[in-house]
Order: structure tokens, then sequence, then C-alpha cells
């Protein structure tokens, strides 16, 4: 479009009372756009005034300088013809002065320092408008609204039901000749209503039926899904008969790096003879989005050959004991054994958390219901969990004749006549117990089904199996607490036991939640924006091919696999797979990839915004890139908290680490810039991206700007990443100065003035 620029300060929230008003116009004046300022801009006074030069002037392009970008949304949002880009003078400037001391009075006069903070702030805003180009969204020629459902137990079964209700049509594939998966197999379900103290029948046959007689569910048994390639909206699906294989079979994982050898032919294709990912069955089915409900199954307790599971027939894992239970009585004498139990251990079995803890509580009530007269039941534990209403059920269960519970380790399982004999120590007796018992039950975890095979089986670049799974231990998820039900592959969504360990209840809470998601990807695919976390992104990252070296680079370090790749390796772009994260951006040598709204020139021409004075010691200048998700709401969360902040760094905010390209530190350095910082969230243990691993990859392509400003004669100290959580915003400050000394230290940046 044609752009017709206006640019406003607000003088409220302490602007004008910290800045020099004339300045900051001033400021504006000199990138080319004259600046108008307002006391409130976000009140209605405020609004109207920039409305008014919208119908008077026919402004499109609109920059505000004033309060964060995180806020006031919609009070500066006008309309989907215009473009607005924020400036961010209140929690970046204006509150980041401090709160005087106690018996100090505050200045009246402008802080040199602060007001230079200012003005840049000002000419990045400016900047970044006129760098901006309005997004076209990307719009499906042929879109499919059917939902695929793979697994028909509880989590499928409702996922299906779910979406039905909402008008959509669901196809559940299911491997077993019939659906309803373990919960066909349970003799009872845990209490789901007041007082929490009755188990209750499975109401299974139930939710079969209705999905059976319900009209837009497609019920396909005794089948299994080879393949799935293409994208959400256009997910070109092929199901197979259960066993049965066919040119159209699974594909065999391979890794990143056994694709890469593959390609070059110094690695034998294990998938000779299937179709490449790249093309497209034709006698596929279309969905939309996927629902991975494929479940869990019980987790090997073979290793611990003290509790004697592979020697004796008596030893079973829970999930053994409960087909026994709703098969008929159950024995009268059961030890239930929660934990590995060496005496120095404190942990539980592998998958274990509140589930199994509460199944054999469930499982003790069978031995004392079956056997009135006689039934004894001993739960031996590292850790008893019943979160919410089952701890009502936990405390009925203390009471129960017959029931006996203590911490204990197990030590030994052996025979001993017809029976067991159970040996455990430290327990909250204070005393070891030998236990004479009919059969031991052993609390198996709930291990995933994505944890040891591909169930997915997807036709994409980067493998049929989610990638890095090793990370939530098996659970197929992208970010556990920010966006559940969302895996690493966009239009994927997994809910019951492939996500969590989950009872009944809590599956058909997340089997919802995960229908919802479909829906709301095949919707955001139908209307060309991004589904999370990005929700709305009309933007997608567009390839000048052209100038592409095929360095694969793009393809690989993508988390989400949104790019496919031909013979030769130039990339093959998924529009609706992206997330819109810039990681491929940040990737790319040659900066062929760019967003409307965000590119490798736009964040360039920002770091040069900069005024680097070349004259003066101690005005050096550090630009800080910022990671929207965490470290930028920290940074506002300590300026609305009136921390003092340095007045020598320059944020620059960025859509996630990985985006960052090493072209913007260059950049940096060469125009003078004393040191370039990178904050971002925590990877590894303390995992929280919601780019999947944005922070880990700039922090290893930092380590190499490191050894080409060495090469430069440069500390490669001057560039530095630090992880922080969004709740660090009171740890920033400390942290941003810490760098800053390290910079005053070193001294100015000899290229400066250069």
């Amino acid at each position: 479009m044609d752009k017709v620029y206006g640019a406003y300060l607000c003088t409220g929230c302490g602007i004008g009372d910290v800045l020099d008003v004339d300045g900051l116009k001033e400021a504006a004046s000199e990138t080319g756009i004259e600046m108008k300022e307002h006391a409130c801009l976000c009140g209605a006074g405020g609004r109207s005034f920039i409305e008014q030069d919208i119908a008077d002037n026919g402004v499109n392009t609109i920059v505000v300088c004033a309060c964060s970008p995180r806020v006031m949304q919609d009070e500066f949002n006008f309309g989907e013809d215009t473009i607005t880009v924020r400036g961010n003078l209140r929690e970046h400037v204006a509150w980041t002065v401090g709160e005087p001391e106690e018996g100090e009075e505050a200045s009246e006069e402008v802080d040199e320092f602060i007001q230079e903070m200012g003005e840049d702030y000002v000419r990045m805003a400016v900047t970044r408008a006129k760098k901006t180009e309005k997004p076209e969204p990307y719009l499906m020629e042929t879109l499919s609204k059917k939902i695929l459902v793979m697994g028909g137990g509880i989590a499928g079964i409702t996922a299906a039901s779910e979406a039905a209700k909402a008008g959509y049509e669901v196809t559940i594939v299911e491997k077993e000749a019939v659906i309803g998966g373990k919960a066909l197999g349970w003799r009872k379900m845990f209490p789901t209503a007041y007082p929490y103290a009755e188990l209750e029948a499975p109401n299974i046959e139930q939710m079969i039926a209705d999905v059976q007689s319900n009209g837009k569910i497609t019920i396909k048994t005794g089948a299994e899904v080879a393949r799935i390639g293409g994208s959400p909206g256009a997910f070109n699906v092929t199901i197979k008969d259960a066993g049965v294989d066919s040119e159209w079979d699974a594909p065999e994982k391979v890794t990143v790096d056994e694709q890469e050898k593959i390609d070059k032919g110094e690695l034998e294709d294990p998938n000779d003879g299937l179709v490449k990912y790249t093309e497209l069955n034709p006698n596929g089915e279309m969905f939309g989005a996927v629902v991975l409900a494929t479940g869990w199954k019980p987790a090997s307790v073979s290793e611990f050959e003290h509790l004697g599971y592979d020697q004796y027939a008596k030893v079973v894992t829970n999930a053994e004991f409960e087909k026994l239970a709703k098969e008929g009585s159950v024995p009268a004498r059961v030890a239930f054994v929660l934990s590995p139990g060496a005496k120095e251990s404190d942990k539980d079995f592998p998958f274990c958390n509140s589930v199994t803890s509460m199944v054999a509580l469930k499982q003790a009530n069978y031995v004392v219901d079956d056997n009135p007269e006689n039934g004894q039941a001993f739960i031996l534990y590292q850790h008893m969990r019943t979160p919410g209403n089952a701890e009502l059920f936990y405390k009925g269960m203390q009471s129960k004749d017959g029931v006996f519970m203590t911490k204990a380790a197990v030590t030994k399982v052996e025979e001993s006549g017809s029976g067991l004999v159970v040996t455990a120590e430290d327990t909250l007796l204070g005393e070891d117990l030998a236990l004479e018992v009919d059969m031991v039950v052993l609390a198996a975890g709930m291990e995933p089904t994505t944890a040891q095979e591909s169930v997915i089986n997807l036709a994409y670049r980067q493998g049929p199996a989610f990638l890095d799974l090793d990370l939530f231990d098996g659970y197929a998820d992208s970010h556990f607490i920010c966006f559940p039900y969302e895996t690493r592959r966009t239009g994927v969504y997994t809910c019951g036991g492939v996500r969590k360990a989950e009872t009944m209840e809590e599956t058909i809470d997340d089997a919802t939640g995960a229908a919802l998601k479909a829906i709301q990807c095949i919707e955001s695919a139908n209307r060309g924006v991004s589904v999370h976390p990005r929700s709305g992104d009309q933007t997608y990252p567009d390839f000048f091919m052209s100038r592409c070296t095929q360095c694969k680079r793009c393809t690989e370090e993508c988390p989400f696999g949104a790019l496919d790749d031909d013979e030769k390796g130039t990339p093959l772009p998924n529009p609706t797979r992206c997330r819109r994260c810039g990681t491929c951006m940040g990737a790319c040598p040659e900066r062929i990839i760019n967003f409307a709204d965000y590119s490798i020139d736009m964040i360039g021409s920002m770091v040069k915004a900069i005024e680097v004075p070349d004259d003066d010691e101690d005005k050096l200048r550090i630009a800080v890139f910022v990671c929207e998700n965490d470290a930028y709401p920290a940074i506002d969360m300590s300026g609305m908290h009136r921390n003092k902040m340095n007045t020598l760094v320059r944020f620059i905010p960025v859509r996630c680490l990985g985006s960052v390209n090493m072209v913007w530190i260059k950049d940096a350095m060469s125009s003078g810039m004393d040191g370039a910082l990178l904050l971002g969230c925590k990877y590894g243990d303390d995992y929280q991206c919601h780019f999947v691993k944005g922070s880990e990859i700039a922090t290893k392509r930092m380590e190499n700007i490191g050894e080409t400003l060495g090469s430069l004669g440069l500390e490669p100290e001057r560039c530095g990443v630090h992880e922080i959580a969004i709740s660090d915003y009171d740890k920033v400050p400390a942290i941003v100065d810490e760098f800053v000394e390290s910079i005053i230290e070193m001294g100015p940046n000899p290229f400066k003035g250069f």
C-alpha cells in the first residue's frame, strides 16, 4: 500500500515529566516524520486525535510512542487498512528512572542519558514503521474441515464427539477390532461425584454407543494411519489395515543428521522405494487437523529384579491385576508396591504419577470388597499423590477396614509356600516389615505411545516422528505449560495418555481441549493466519529463492517441521505449518527469508537508528535483543515496578532469539556499538521457550560470532546470551548491569567512529 505516515507522542503516565518532548519530536523529524503530541493517547480524546488525522489526511501508517505494545492493543487498533507501530517510552524509559529515594525530591531537569534513550526509541519506532509492509494472509485454494482422530479410547471418542457437536466431520482410526481402548477392561472407575467415596461403574459403553450413532463420525477399526503428508487444512492421510504392509506403510524413523547423509549419498536410505515426503498419495484422504489420542502402555518393570516380576507368576502389574479383577474376584492378601524400593531411593517406577497412586487405592478396594471376611491390602509407597477431590477418596481408604498404608522401601519379594513374602525397610512405623501375601501388584507407570515408537508417521523432511521427545520423557508436547495439546507439528494435537498420565475425568477434559485446538487450527488456516503462539498473525516467511544456496539450515533448524526440501535441498515452505517464529530467518546466511512486518533489513535498520556517540567514553551503547515471550514482558514488569534500568542499553524486541540473524550483531559492532546482549527463554531442564529451542540455537550462533569477533581483534565477551524467565523482572536490571559493567571494563569498541 502507499503509506501515509502519522507519528504521535503521548506525554501522559510520566513520559512528559521525565523526557523533553520537543527533543523527542525532533528525533522523529530527523527520520522524516513529523510527530504530534497528546496528553493521553489511549483515552477517547487521544484516539479521536489520531482518527481525525486518518480521516482528514489519509494516514494509514501510525507510529505511537507511548506505553508498551503489550498493553492498550485495542485502543491503538485503527482497522485492517492501517499499520500501527508502537514505541515503548513508558516501561522502557520513563518508568526506569526509579522512584526518588526517601527524603529526595524528584529532579525537574531532564537527565541527558534518559533523554538519549527516549530519542533512540523514537527513531527505532519510526524506522520500524518505514520498513513494515502490510501483510497479506496466505489463503489456501482448497481446505478440508474434516478432523482425523487417531485412537478410539476415551480420549479419541471424546475428541470426536466434541468436534462433531461443533459441526465438524470426524474420522476415528483405531487399530483394534473395537473402539473403547483400555477402559473396556476396567472393573470400576474413580469417583466423580461428592462425597467421592464410592467407585463407579465405567460408562465407556454409553460413550461408544453415542459415537457409533453420530452421523458426523466415521469409525475405522482394525486400521492404522500409514502416512500423513501435507499441512494444516490439507493433510493427505493414507489409512491401511492394521498389520498389513503396503507401499504406503510408515517410513522408518531417521534423524536429521541421517537424512543429511542420505541426501548426500553417504548413507543408504532405509525407506528406499517409499514415496518421498514431498509427494502426495492420490488415494489419500484429506483432513484439516489431527488429534493424536493413541494413549499409553504399561511401562516396563522388568529392570527391578529384586521385585520378582519375571520370576514369579503371582507378581503382576497394576494393568494385569485390573484385568484379573474385571474377570472375577481377587486374592485376599495383596501387596501394592508403588516404588522400586531400593533403600536409598526415593523414586517411583518410571512414568508413575498421581494416577498410579489412585489406581492402587482403587484396586485395594477390590481386595477388601471381594474378601469381606479376611481381605487385606498393603499399600507400600514412597509418594502418595491424590490431587483435588481424589483426596477425599484417599481419606476414606485410610479408614477402611483391611487397608494398610505406609511409606516403605521394598527390598525383596520372594516365594514362600504357595504365596509370597514382601520385605520392606524404612517404614513410617520405624520397623522393618515381612508381609506374607497371595499376590504382589507393581504400580507400572503409563508410558505414552510416542516414547518408543512413531505412531504419527509423518511424511515430513524432519522424519516420521516428533523430535527431541526425551525432553518431555516421551510426551509429545511443544510447550506443556503455555500451550497444552500442542505438538511440535502444527495441526497435530495430543490428548489423554499420550500427553500425560490422566484419570478418565481428566482425559475427557483434555480431549475436549484438543478438539477445540484442532478446530481453531482449521479456522485459522481458513483465514490465512497463524494458530499459536502468535495467534492471528497474518505474516508468513517469504523466500527470495533466486539467492538460495541450498544450505538446508532453515529446514534443519525449524522447530516445527514447516519446511520440506527437494532433491537439491531447496526449501519447500508449508505456510500453514509455520508458527511465525522466524527461526528460519535467523538461520539463513544469505538473508533471503523475511516477513512483511519483521525482516533482516528492518531490525538491522533499527540497530543503525541508535545514535552511537564516538567521542564520549561514558556513553557506551549496548544493543539488547529481547525475546517477546519471556524477556520483553519481564522488562515491562520491571518498569512497572519502577526498577532502575541501565541507561546505556537499548532494547530491541524480536519474535524469538532463534530469529536473531548474526548479521544484526555484526552490523551493531561495525557501527560502533560496544556490546550486544541476547535475552531469551530458559532451555534445557528449565525449558520455557515458546518456540522450543530458540534460545539454545541463539546461544550456539553467538558462540560462533564470538570466534569471528576474536579474529577481528574484538573481545568475544562483547557478545552474550542470558536466559531469563518472565518472573525474573526484579533480576533483569542486575543482569543488564553486570553485562554493561563487563563492557565498561573492556572499554569502547575500537571500531567506533569508523
